[in-house]
């Protein structure tokens, strides 16, 4: 089983796959860019124009060369504040056109990543975990890309600016701002990385209580059936609890920083104000100045005070996307050998050579098992349960790889050839299907995606499918619900076996496929899968004897090794052996009842 412990959200790291991702599209990354600097170069600038403005105001005397620089003041106050808004209108446009493109991209890259994942992995996490670890983390590049190009940027970009003019005016005050904004930075970055390790078991309690809710919600079934709803209930007030206990020591940190921010925000524009005032006095700044401290000190206040704020949001998306980062560097459990080629499965002789398998506790499943399935032989495999035989039907599909020895279908090495081009040469109907939450033309269709309509009809006719879709109101279009509840587990089957009959590969796996059916439709799909099984390889899995009696040779299992091989009437005729064991409890009670 892959473990996944929290890690701390690897900055670096998520930088380096959000900036590939916003790079992709350079010319609206570069557009941003400049509308921010055109933004705040107009946010440093208009404030100059308006402190001209006031001083021509302040001399009284509204004389023609008074009134006259009073308008131009006016005119460039003006004309910078639209460079601004334009500015501001250019990086939206440029910021939603490339946030948009980029989340798709990193939908996709994370997707396509955790589908390619093991059979083994899937089992080993929840679904609602997975799946809201892929949103988040391409949500997350929102957040991200927001608080640089909207927060951190402008107000690196403004202070900067603020900070060299007030220099100009006086190097006191300049020095003085410039070192009370580092201060503050620092504090705030500090106070969240002191912070920090709170978020990040928050957001591990978050995925918890959302990882209880989809295992609850899809074994709602199981909580009815064994009136265990107060069980669950009691179950979900513990986990909630933990996150409630996480999120209030979120909160009260919060607290903190808020009362420590608020406390170098007065103090900061008492020094500034009170060293202007003594300026002032020895007639080196004007009242226009002091009305251009003030705007600059507001301006600076409204984009540094949001920094504590946009920090923890950085950091809550950090957590986020490393999540779905600790899944994406994880690697795949199954993976293409290097110079992997295609299969060439034309006529499909099976070989298994002394294979061993164990799951990760060591416990052998198989060890030493040899097999040879010849090209078109139909073999069953009979065992209790635990002997191994739906161990054999992954191996062969290679949802796992085997610990020793060798799997080969037409004398090529299955580890040795592409994992895609291996599974379209089986075709494998489970004990429990699974479908899709989409049309019956869509499940049915998977089998083969180039399929025609008359195709998938026509298979759905072979596994007497057509009888019960042909009464519902939509045909074929009706909608099955999740994992195809809305059908009965025999109907479910019948779709199963439409999908491998379209799917026409020379390798058929059954995995006890008329477990689910009634009598009456266990005949109808018998005959469809003698049809089904002309001309192919065939491997069944069986519990129920008369299903598999007349195939070409029975395989009798036991501890991951076969004991007796034959046809039915050989088997029987051995003297007490496992087989005939199986058959006479099941030809005395099951088969009789029917």
């Amino acid at each position: 089983m892959h473990s996944e412990k929290k890690k701390p959200a690897r900055v670096r790291e998520v930088l380096h796959a959000y900036g590939n991702a916003a790079l992709k599209y350079r010319w609206s990354f570069t557009g941003a860019v400049i509308a921010a600097i055109t933004i705040e170069v107009a946010g440093v600038v208009a404030p100059l124009f308006l402190r001209q403005f006031i001083d021509l105001l302040s001399l009284g005397a509204p004389t023609e060369a008074v009134v006259h620089g009073i308008f131009i003041a006016l005119i460039f106050f003006t004309v910078t504040n639209l460079a601004g808004w334009t500015g501001q209108r250019l990086r939206l446009f440029v910021v939603n056109k490339l946030e948009a493109k980029a989340m798709v991209d990193l939908y996709q890259q994370s997707f396509d990543y955790l589908i390619g994942h093991s059979h083994e992995f899937f089992i080993s996490n929840f679904t609602g975990t997975l799946t809201r670890r892929v949103t988040r983390y391409a949500r997350a590049f929102e957040q991200v890309f927001d608080t640089i190009v909207f927060n951190f940027l402008p107000a690196f970009l403004f202070a900067v600016g603020i900070v060299g003019v007030l220099s100009l005016r006086s190097p006191l005050l300049g020095a003085g701002l410039f070192m009370w904004t580092i201060v503050f930075v620092y504090l705030q970055f500090i106070m969240m990385l002191k912070r920090q390790p709170l978020r990040i078991a928050r957001t591990e309690q978050d995925s918890r209580v959302t990882g209880f809710l989809s295992d609850d919600v899809l074994n709602h079934s199981t909580v009815t059936t064994f009136a265990a709803a107060k069980l669950e209930s009691s179950r979900f007030a513990e986990t909630i609890n933990g996150w409630y206990v996480a999120l209030r020591r979120v909160w009260d940190a919060d607290l903190w920083i808020y009362g420590i921010q608020g406390l170098l925000a007065v103090a900061i524009e008492f020094a500034l104000l009170a060293g202007t005032i003594l300026l002032w006095q020895k007639g080196l700044v004007t009242v226009g100045d002091f009305v251009l401290i003030q705007i600059y000190v507001l301006g600076l206040f409204n984009r540094i005070w949001n920094i504590g704020q946009n920090l923890r949001q950085l950091y809550d998306a950090f957590a986020d996307a490393a999540e779905m980062l600790d899944i994406m560097n994880l690697p795949h459990g199954i993976q293409d050998d290097t110079g992997a080629t295609q299969l060439d499965a034309t006529k499909g002789g099976i070989t298994f050579n002394n294979v061993r398998f164990e799951y990760h506790d060591s416990h052998a499943v198989l060890d030493n098992f040899n097999l040879i399935v010849q090209p078109h032989e139909k073999v069953a495999l009979i065992g209790s349960s635990g002997a191994g035989k739906t161990t054999i039907a992954k191996l062969l599909l290679r949802l796992y790889d085997v610990t020793s020895g060798t799997i080969s279908i037409d004398e090529q090495d299955i580890s040795k050839v592409t994992q895609d081009s291996l599974r379209k040469a089986i075709a494998f109907v489970p004990q429990e299907p699974m479908l899709f939450h989409r049309s019956l033309m869509d499940n049915i269709r998977y089998g083969r995606q180039e399929a025609t309509d008359e195709e998938v009809i026509e298979a759905a006719k072979q596994a007497h499918c057509h009888e019960f879709i042909s009464q519902y109101k939509e045909g074929f279009q009706t909608l099955v619900g999740e994992r195809g509840v809305k059908l009965s587990g025999g109907e479910r089957q019948r779709v199963a076996i439409a999908r491998a009959i379209l799917k026409n590969a020379p390798i058929l796996v059954l995995d006890e496929a008329t477990s689910s059916l009634d009598s009456e439709s266990e005949k109808l799909i018998q005959d469809a899968l003698l049809h089904l099984m002309k001309g192919k390889t065939v491997i069944a899995i069986a519990h129920r004897l008369s299903t598999v009696m007349n195939m070409d040779r029975l395989i009798v299992m036991e501890k991951g090794k076969v004991i007796l091989t034959g046809t039915h009437e050989e088997l029987l005729a051995h003297e007490s052996n496992l087989y005939k064991k199986l058959w006479e409890i099941q030809a005395g009670g099951f088969i009789n009842t029917n």
